[in-house]
């Protein structure tokens, strides 16, 4: 009875391990390939529970995702200039044939990235050849890129491949030539500094020298008014007098001597040195004095 139980369990087991082994899931980011006796029988790109044949079938499983290949180190190029620059790059791409993409590099991805690297490496180096370091680094960057995965694509589809983006991280200049664009820049910001500096001194002489020509010729414009404006208030003023004369000239004769009085003694200490019978102390003599 023991004997038979064993059996029984040795068959269930048994038929468990068949059971499964006779069955393969293929998820969403996957890719799979059945073999038979080393063949390619069949290639399933769509996720889901798949039967094999246990033990005479197998299964190999690829990405179905994208995959990315980084450059580890900067690759060196030389320009139109025969100038050299460093490129460091990353490229996007995924299986599209997984059949083809065994039997071209028996599945393996790193086979796969060389065959990429190498193919983008051509690509670039003939459009580099072709375009200076501005162009590269700014100016035509972009169709640069675009360029070379098309060119790359076209390559990678002989192996199953799909070149999806290619994309340059930094285009740098090596550190010699570097130091030399550096020093060459700084000499031309000089230059230009220098050149803006004598710009703005020449500017600013003809500035001072135009403001000190428009303040002498608002001072001569105002000493003319003012000599204008005094000419005319002693033309007013002598009129004036001349009127005042000829109403009544004594009181014009003892007003101005009044005044010539205030004048004259304005101060303590003046002194005028005159003969006592001069006609300039008749009304200081006489107040009253109504004749010449």
């Amino acid at each position: 009875m023991k004997n038979i139980t064993s059996v029984l369990m040795g068959i269930v087991v048994v038929g468990f391990l068949l059971a499964t082994s006779a069955i393969y899931i293929v998820d969403e980011r996957q890719q799979a390939i059945l073999f038979q006796l080393g063949e390619v029988v069949d290639v399933k790109t769509e996720p889901g529970l798949y039967f094999k044949i246990p033990i005479a079938q197998n299964v190999r499983f690829f990405e179905d995702r994208i995959l990315t290949m980084d450059a580890e180190e900067p690759e060196r190029f030389i320009t139109s200039e025969k100038k050299n620059v460093l490129v460091d790059l990353f490229v996007k791409w995924r299986i599209i044939d997984v059949k083809q993409y065994f039997i071209s590099v028996r599945g393996d991805e790193s086979l796969a990235q060389i065959r990429l690297a190498q193919t983008i490496n051509a690509s670039m180096r003939d459009e580099f050849g072709n375009r200076t370091v501005h162009d590269v680094v700014s100016g035509e960057r972009d169709m640069i890129m675009e360029i070379m995965r098309q060119k790359a694509d076209i390559d990678a589809r002989t192996i199953g491949v799909e070149v999806i983006d290619v994309r340059l991280k930094r285009v740098d200049l090596p550190q010699e030539v570097s130091e030399s664009v550096y020093r060459r820049m700084e000499a031309e910001r000089k230059r230009v500094a220098n050149e803006l500096r004598s710009t703005g001194a020449a500017e600013s002489e003809k500035i001072r020298a135009d403001a000190d020509r428009q303040r002498e010729v608002l001072l001569a414009e105002a000493y003319r008014d003012a000599q204008k404006t005094m000419g005319e208030g002693d033309k007013e003023a002598a009129a004036i007098y001349a009127e005042a004369f000829e109403k009544d000239p004594e009181f014009y004769s003892f007003w101005r001597s009044m005044d010539a009085y205030k004048s004259s003694f304005k101060h303590k200490n003046d002194m005028l040195v005159l003969e006592p019978n001069s006609d300039f102390f008749k009304y200081l003599k006489d107040p009253t004095n109504t004749t010449n």
